[in-house]
C-alpha cells in the first residue's frame, strides 16, 4: 500500500478539512520541510515528511479543531486554543462576569472612566498613527462629559434631547436591556426573523454595545457575549495582537466589519478591530481617503467622582 492510499484512508472517517484546519496543516507543512531542508540541504521533502504531514493535517481535522502554536512577543511558543469561537465567547462570557463583580454600582453624580490606546494603520501600507484616549461620561447623562477620541477633545452637553438611541450610553437604560442571551439576540437582530443579513446586523449591534466608553450592568456584557455563540458562522482567528500588544484571539462574522479580540489565555476582553474609510475635507467637501484598520485596546475602566479624576493604581 503506498503512502498516499493510506492517508486517503485516514481521512475516509473524518470529516473534510476547515479552512483553518488547511492553513494549520500548510504552516507546519512549510516548518518541516524548512528544517528538513536544513537538515539535508536538499530542496525536494522526502516522501516520508509529505506522508507525516498530510497524516497530521488529516489528524487535526477530526472534531473540526486545530490545535498548533504561535509565538508572542518575546518569540516564545504560544499555543493555540482547541476550542471553538462559540466556546470563547462563553469563556470571555464567564470571565464578564468576574470582571463585572468587581465593579461598584455607580452613582448617577459619577463618571464612567475609559483610557483606550487605538491604532489606525493603513491598507496600503504606510505610517501607523497611534492615540491614547480617556474619557469621562456621566452615569445618567445629566451632567457634561468630556469624551476624546482619536486625540481631540470633545465637550459633550447633558445628554436629554441630545442622548443616541442606539446603543444607550446611561446606566439607567442600560439597565433596562435584557440579559438572557436569546432576548439580546432578538434585540440584536431588530426582532427579524434569523438570516446572514440579520446575523450581520447583530454581531455589528454587539460591537458597538461595546465599543463605546460605558460601563455595562452585571449580566449585560456576559449576554451580549453568550448571544452572538449562538449566531451559525460565527469565525476564530488565532492570531493577533492587540494594540499594547498583549496576545490576543479574535472572534469575527462575515461581512462584519468587526472583529472582538480577548486575552488569550485568561478570555477577557481586550478590544475591537475595525476596518474603516478616512475622510479628509476638501474644498469644502468631504471626501474618502485611504481604507485603514484600526485596532481599539481598552486598557482601563472604571467609575470615577469627576471629570479628570483617574483611577489609583
Amino acid at each position: 500500500m503506498d503512502d498516499l492510499t493510506r492517508v486517503r484512508e485516514w481521512e475516509a472517517d473524518v470529516p473534510p478539512l476547515t479552512d483553518e484546519a488547511r492553513s494549520a496543516a500548510r504552516v507546519r507543512l512549510q516548518s518541516a520541510i524548512s528544517r528538513e531542508n536544513h537538515a539535508t540541504r536538499s530542496v525536494a521533502p522526502s516522501r516520508r515528511l509529505v506522508f507525516r504531514m498530510a497524516a497530521a493535517a488529516a489528524v487535526a481535522a477530526v472534531g473540526g479543531t486545530v490545535v498548533v502554536a504561535s509565538t508572542n512577543r518575546d518569540g516564545n511558543a504560544v499555543p493555540r486554543t482547541s476550542l471553538t469561537a462559540a466556546q470563547v465567547l462563553n469563556k470571555a462570557a464567564d470571565r464578564s462576569r468576574s470582571d463585572s463583580a468587581r465593579l461598584p454600582i455607580p452613582r448617577n453624580d459619577q463618571y464612567f472612566y475609559t483610557r483606550t490606546y487605538s491604532t489606525q494603520t493603513p491598507l496600503k501600507g504606510g505610517r501607523a498613527k497611534t492615540w491614547t484616549d480617556e474619557s469621562w461620561l456621566s452615569v445618567d447623562g445629566s451632567r457634561p462629559s468630556r469624551r476624546q477620541e482619536h486625540g481631540k477633545v470633545h465637550h459633550d452637553p447633558p445628554l436629554g434631547k441630545h442622548e443616541v438611541a442606539w446603543p444607550p450610553t446611561t446606566y439607567a437604560k442600560l439597565q433596562t436591556m435584557p440579559t438572557d442571551p436569546d432576548k439580546l439576540l432578538n434585540l440584536f437582530r431588530v426582532g427579524r426573523k434569523r438570516s446572514p443579513m440579520t446575523d450581520t446586523m447583530a454581531f455589528d449591534q454587539a460591537c458597538l454595545l461595546m465599543m463605546g466608553p460605558r460601563v455595562m450592568p452585571p449580566g449585560l456584557q456576559a449576554g451580549a457575549l453568550e448571544a452572538l455563540a449562538k449566531i451559525p458562522g460565527v469565525k476564530l482567528d488565532h492570531d493577533q495582537v492587540d494594540g499594547i500588544g498583549r496576545p490576543g484571539i479574535a472572534v469575527s462574522y462575515p461581512n462584519s466589519t468587526f472583529t472582538f479580540v480577548f486575552d488569550r489565555k485568561t478570555y477577557a476582553y481586550l478590544g475591537l478591530r475595525t476596518k474603516g474609510i478616512g475622510l479628509e475635507r476638501v474644498n469644502g467637501k468631504w471626501q474618502n481617503t485611504d481604507r485603514y484598520f484600526e485596532m481599539r485596546s481598552l486598557e482601563r475602566m472604571a467609575v470615577v467622582d469627576h471629570i479628570g479624576q483617574r483611577p489609583q493604581g
